[in-house]
């Protein structure tokens, strides 16, 4: 039985049709002895790709495949990286499931398409951005909120270079949840120097990025 309803990934064929213009790559990293949660996440990404041409799974495991895991930063697993025409530094950590299934298909178009929603005022705000900023938006799959803060995060990172952000199942990593005391959802935390609870509006999320950006250097290890 596969993960996805008949159903949905009708919807998905029609939607990548009209939608998707260049290839993406989607690279799942896994092991070898599957942790809990990376059979699924391995095939609701596997499903996903049949529903058009222009997406490419690669799967990688994390302790044999070295090289990718250092060239793609990647932290933990279950792992998902989203590749365009480069590497935006689009990052899943934990299943896809849920409300956050949302965020894979959106962010799939706008990684293809190469555009965004993002107002030109954020756009232009973004540009002042000259360190790097990490974003960590940690969610459950049952909030339906949480999409709305883990989109503009990997928008912001599709629209900067110098930007990227992590979905991070608050569930699947609870070590790392109580270590930013996370104890709603969505909760945001950038360069480990500025953090909010909810789904702000876009031009508060911007503040925040800028905020963060001024406070403390970048913190990549976590």
């Amino acid at each position: 039985m596969g993960f996805l309803p008949d159903q949905d990934k009708e919807h998905l064929r029609k939607l990548f049709g009209e939608k998707l213009k260049d290839e993406v790559r989607i690279l799942v990293f896994t092991q070898e002895t599957e942790c809990e949660f990376c059979k699924e996440t391995r095939g609701i990404v596997e499903e996903v790709s049949t529903t058009s041409d222009k997406i490419k799974v690669e799967v990688y495991d994390f302790v044999k495949d070295e090289e990718k895991v250092k060239e793609y930063q990647i932290k933990r697993i279950p792992a998902i990286a989203i590749i365009g025409k480069k590497d935006y530094g689009i990052r899943f950590y934990g299943v896809p499931s849920g409300y956050e299934f949302l965020s894979l298909v959106e962010d799939i178009v706008d990684v293809s398409s190469r555009v965004t929603n993002l107002s030109e005022d954020t756009k232009n705000r973004l540009k002042s951005v000259n360190e790097p900023v990490y974003i960590q938006v940690f969610v459950l799959p049952t909030c339906p909120y949480c999409p709305k803060a883990v989109r503009l995060a990997h928008r912001f990172a599709i629209e900067h270079d110098l930007i990227k952000a992590d979905m991070v199942e608050a569930m699947e990593f609870p070590q790392l949840a109580q270590k930013y005391k996370v104890m709603s959802v969505p909760k945001t935390v950038i360069n480990e120097a500025v953090d909010f609870i909810g789904a702000i509006p876009e031009e508060n999320f911007v503040e925040h990025v800028l905020l963060a950006m001024r406070k403390l250097p970048s913190t990549m290890d976590s």
